[in-house]
């Protein structure tokens, strides 16, 4: 533990003090390296994550598109926007390895997305996900917590693959990622050197109870919606030490301070984006373990009584496989996702086919 002479900063205090890590919400090199200066141990990208950084470090990244474009003159946009989302994943995978290789695997790594369009297919999910794995020795390949990301789980596992799913909002989302990792871990014999993490995007699915409410006219208590990520990620790790998952879980999406101070604690990862880190480490809130803190009661039979969603996401059994790419948080963010990427592939065709107007 570190002493306070040591601390650096909030988020510092967080890793060093309790068994929480956390992780950079992105792939950028200047937010990655101040987060492994207050301690973070991973990062993560998305296709909405890789285009900021695109945009933020334009002047770093314009010469190479360009590069890309003229290095491979029978490319489509969709491949030279897949090879630029590789080198970023490669470039920022090295500023982790002295973690990885410090930490034998098990922490360390960047995650990288595999393509949201995917989302029904096992198959190509599982090539690229391969493909990703080859690309460092610290990958760690993003699959969606959709019906057939669930078989991709299962078989990148098997193959040794360490995996991050996500598009996930719910207890049974999470558990099923839970036990395809278990499968995959069985038939490969080994979890040494893996380290697979199910990420509930705990801000996401406020965001999805908030419309779901909205739409049905319901009025709730203000707060009340903020505190249903985090009651899906405490009852859900419940159950993973009950079951004995080998699955780490991750939280996401950050809304408000709650989806770290009430965190605090837990084995589990929290990823944070830059601008969140910045408010952390700049606030004066303390550094105690809530985890095990129970949520207020009354948010708890509010939500499940006046929000059928909320009883859907929490309840263990709220939802079957076959539901989990209807559910509407995941809708939202597979449309997102695919929006985002669509958005970086146009940036790609501005380079390849510049318009003449």
């Amino acid at each position: 533990m570190a002493t306070h002479a040591e601390v650096k900063s909030p988020l510092h205090e967080t890793v060093t003090t309790t068994a929480t890590d956390y992780w950079n919400d992105s792939c950028s090199i200047e937010e990655l390296s101040y987060a492994i200066g207050n301690g973070a141990v991973g990062a993560t990208s998305n296709p909405t994550i890789v285009g900021e950084v695109l945009r933020k470090e334009w002047a770093l990244w314009e010469g190479r598109l360009g590069e890309l474009v003229a290095e491979s003159p029978s490319a489509t946009e969709d491949e030279i926007a897949w090879r630029l989302i590789e080198e970023m994943a490669v470039k920022a995978s090295a500023l982790l390895l002295p973690v990885f290789e410090r930490e034998r695997g098990l922490k360390g790594r960047l995650s990288i997305q595999t393509n949201p369009k995917l989302y029904r297919d096992a198959s190509r999910l599982v090539d690229q996900g391969v493909h990703f794995a080859s690309l460092a020795p610290n990958m760690q390949v993003k699959v969606p917590a959709t019906r057939a990301g669930m078989a991709a789980i299962e078989e990148l596992t098997a193959r040794g693959v360490s995996i991050n799913a996500t598009v996930c909002f719910t207890v049974p989302q999470s558990l099923a990622v839970g036990a395809a990792v278990e499968r995959g871990l069985d038939r490969r014999g080994s979890a040494e050197g893996m380290s697979p993490v199910c990420t509930i995007m705990v801000g996401r699915l406020d965001d999805w109870l908030e419309i779901a409410a909205r739409k049905a006219g319901t009025l709730l208590t203000p707060g009340a919606v903020s505190w249903a990520g985090i009651a899906c990620i405490k009852r859900a790790y419940g159950i993973y030490r009950e079951r004995g998952y080998r699955t780490r879980l991750l939280a996401a999406a950050y809304r408000n301070h709650l989806h770290w101070s009430e965190l605090i604690g837990g084995d589990i990862v929290l990823t944070i984006p830059f601008a969140w880190q910045k408010l952390f480490n700049d606030s004066d809130i303390e550094v105690v373990p809530r985890f095990d803190d129970p949520v207020p009661a009354a948010v708890l039979e509010e939500l499940a009584a006046r929000v059928p969603d909320f009883a859907r996401a929490y309840d263990p059994d709220g939802l079957a496989v076959d539901e989990f790419d209807g559910f509407g948080a995941t809708r939202r963010t597979l449309r997102g996702f695919i929006a985002s990427y669509q958005d970086l592939c146009a940036v790609v065709r501005d380079a390849m086919l510049p318009s003449p107007d």
